[in-house]
């Protein structure tokens, strides 16, 4: 593990605390409560999810890979009414079988993954046929002049934050990657710097 990963744990939770007070929290909660049954979600980080699930869900697969993330994870505060399971993966090589969950939850995740095509191929591959795909991420702006400064920063950005990437195009990732939008929403993310404000969230199920 590189020290960027290691700095990056230790830091992620003040660095969020004021976004996740100033509505993020809320956006998470009115998210999560679509949430039922067998859940996985990726890039579950330091566990900002945990206690906004609510009852309806059975069972929470967990997926990490910065170890030094997932040990500030309290299962403690899990909402839902089954239990947490904690596994050290990569979203692009998940170990869940296929058609085997009924929610994937990515939240600030798919701005850092390796490959955001593959990690939403295996999102894909592991949903039930009825399955959703509930997501929250911060992405490219869809003016001009900003996506151009965030395209000229995020080397930088990238190299200080571990992996972040800012002008990542996530929702044409997630149509591209076979997913047709039952609702989605653009807003501002709350108290963050004016390249990461563009963000999306929304439901997304398998395209007929």
């Amino acid at each position: 593990m590189s020290i960027r990963q290691k700095l990056g744990a230790a830091l992620y939770d003040a660095i969020m605390k004021r976004p996740e007070q100033a509505g993020l929290q809320r956006w998470r909660r009115d998210l999560l409560k679509q949430a039922t049954g067998t859940v996985l979600e990726i890039g579950v980080g330091t566990g900002a999810n945990i206690a906004n699930y609510p009852p309806e869900v059975e069972r929470l697969v967990a997926v990490e890979p910065n170890p030094q993330m997932a040990r500030r994870i309290d299962v403690d505060e899990f909402g839902g009414a089954g239990g947490v399971e904690i596994v050290e993966a990569y979203a692009g090589d998940l170990p869940v079988d296929d058609a085997s969950v009924d929610i994937v939850v990515a939240t600030l995740v798919l701005c850092s993954v390796p490959d955001s095509a593959q990690a939403l191929a295996e999102i894909r591959r592991v949903l039930t046929d009825e399955g959703r795909f509930l997501f929250l991420e911060h992405v490219a702006a869809e003016d001009d002049k900003t996506r151009t400064w965030q395209d000229r920063i995020d080397p930088l950005w990238n190299w200080c934050t571990g992996d972040c990437h800012m002008n990542r195009r996530t929702e044409a990732a997630i149509r591209d990657a076979g997913f047709e939008f039952e609702w989605i929403e653009r807003e501002p993310m709350p108290k963050t710097p004016s390249l990461l404000r563009p963000a999306i969230r929304g439901s997304a199920v398998v395209a007929s």
